[in-house]
This record gives C-alpha cells, structure tokens and sequence, in this order.
C-alpha cells in the first residue's frame, strides 16, 4: 500500500476542512432535530387517539396553526367542543361540525391528558425553537456564500434548506471533485457495475454518502412534481420507455446532481429548459426563496443573480 501510495496509484478519500466540517455539523443536527420532530408528531396523534381525540383524521398537519391553537385550548382547559373548532383557521377543508365531533371527548377529558398534552406542545416549541436557532447558525457561517446558496435554489427540487445542506457536504465550488463523473462516484448516485466475463449480475448503486443521497432522492421527489419543468418532462420519458419508478426517480437524482456539480464549478445561474413554465410560477417561486433567505438573515436585493454563465 505504501509503494502504491508513493506512486500515487491511491486516491485518497475526500476529507473536508475543518471549516467545512463545523457546516455538516450544525446542518447534520438540524436534520436529526427534523426527524425528531417528525416522530413527535407521531407520538402526539398516539396520545390523541388513546384520549378519543380524533383530530388527525380531519387535520393533515397536527403541527399546523389550526389543530396547534385547537391543542393548545384543548391542554389550558376547554371543554366546549365547538369553542375548540372555532379556533380552526376559515380555511380548513373540515367543517365545524366534524371537528366538533372530533373533539366531543373533551367534555370529559381527564386531566392527566391535559397535562401530556401540554407537556408536549412545549417540548415541540422547544424543538422548533432548536431548528431555528440551527437555521440562523448555518446561514451566519455561510453567510460569504449566499449568492451560491441563491443559485442552488432555483434549481426546481431544492430550496434553500436544501442548499445549505448540500454546499455544507460537498463544498461552495465543489473544489474537491475534478468531474461530474468523479463527485457523482463519490455520491454514489450513479448506477453499479457489477460485471462478470461481459454478464451484468448487478446495477445496484454502492454505497456513498448517504447525505447527500437522502437530499438528492428528496430532491428529485420533488423535481418531478414541478409541472412543466425538464425534470418532470425527462421523468415521464423514463417511465414511457419501462424503467421502473424508482430507476427513474434514481436516474433523475443523478442528472439532478451533475447540474449541481456545474452550477458549483462554474458559477451558472439556473434557466429552466420546460416548455410550460410560466412566468406567474416563476414569480412565486423567486417570492418564496426570498422570504426563506431573508428569514435566515441575507440580504436579497432585487434584479437577476449575476452570472457569466448559465447551466
């Protein structure tokens, strides 16, 4: 190994500086937190349905304003079902009499329930307070690249959440990796080759970073949706020609993350290739990550990103 090494034969695996290390870090607990908040929620429509309390069945999102303020009554004290479903938002698709159906056992709700759920809806401010705090954290040690983490996110699948975390692995200008090839090897985004006297046993991606894997495989989730854009054009092609949904979804988050490497590499800006994006949906998509940055502290002034090159 030592004789392979000296004659450069070895590539040596990719080690982030300490800078960069201490981004993984802060975005890596922010994940972990998002998971926890996520088996909170689970564990909370538990203890509802053990108290009668139907909730989830009319509310998508327990952790949404509606069913939080609904909660909240619910823990303080109330017992008046129609009091509680008049804290819903006018916009909820549930009618008043369902959720006061849904909330009828609060009559007689025992007051151990009410102090569990209290107990719970102040470890959820805890948690998001954490996320946040985390969120103001990597944008204050990012902060010397947020035109990368503006161009990242107009890439359709990503946001600037995802930016973050992605620049975080890989690096602002992805300085590590000479090719596109070479970081999606890394990655492990690209199909197997395991081979034998010129019979293929196994297509099977290798294992990689599993980061940047779960990112991608959210990413490109997401980028198929975005109707009219070339992800969701390419997808519908794949699944024409008999690939599978999941070869697809997989296929797309290796195109996805080759354009990732280019934006990177090259400082391109984003233009998107779909034939049926309108200027409204782009509109609102710039609204959306201009609010999401300036939450995070940027200051986002208005006009084109500037770039000598676009991906």
């Amino acid at each position: 190994m030592v004789k392979r090494l000296v004659a450069q034969e070895l590539v040596l695996s990719f080690v982030p500086d300490p800078e960069q290390r201490l981004w993984r870090t802060v975005t890596r607990r922010k994940y972990q937190l998002t998971r926890d908040k996520v088996r909170f929620q689970n564990q909370l429509e538990s203890l509802l349905e053990q108290a009668h309390i139907k909730l989830s069945s009319l509310v998508s999102d327990l952790l949404g304003l509606s069913a939080r303020r609904m909660l909240q009554g619910l823990a303080e004290g109330e017992t008046d079902p129609a009091a509680l479903a008049g804290l819903a938002d006018h916009r909820l698709r549930a009618q008043p009499a369902q959720l006061r159906d849904a909330l009828g056992a609060c009559a007689h709700l025992h007051p151990v329930y009410r102090r569990l759920l209290q107990m719970a809806l102040e470890e959820l401010k805890l948690l998001e307070e954490q996320i946040e705090k985390l969120d103001r954290e990597a944008a204050e040690l990012l902060q010397a690249h947020r035109e990368t983490i503006q161009r990242l996110a107009e890439v359709p699948g990503l946001g600037v959440s995802s930016a973050v975390q992605i620049i975080a692995e890989v690096g602002p200008e992805a300085e590590a990796f000479e090719s596109a090839k070479g970081t999606s090897s890394w990655v492990a985004v690209c199909p197997g080759s395991n081979e034998t006297a010129g019979e293929a046993h196994s297509t099977t991606s290798p294992k990689g970073n599993r980061n940047m894997r779960r990112l991608l495989n959210q990413a490109a989730q997401a980028a198929v949706k975005a109707e009219g854009s070339i992800f969701e054009i390419t997808f519908r092609k794949f699944l024409s020609s008999g690939m599978g949904y999941k070869e697809a979804i997989w296929a797309i988050a290796h195109r996805l993350y080759r354009l990732i490497w280019l934006l990177l590499r090259r400082r391109a800006q984003y233009r998107e290739r779909g034939p049926a994006v309108s200027a409204k949906s782009r509109r609102t998509r710039a609204a959306r990550m201009i609010k999401e940055l300036r939450k995070l502290g940027y200051r986002v002034e208005g006009g084109p990103l500037p770039a000598s090159t676009v991906a």
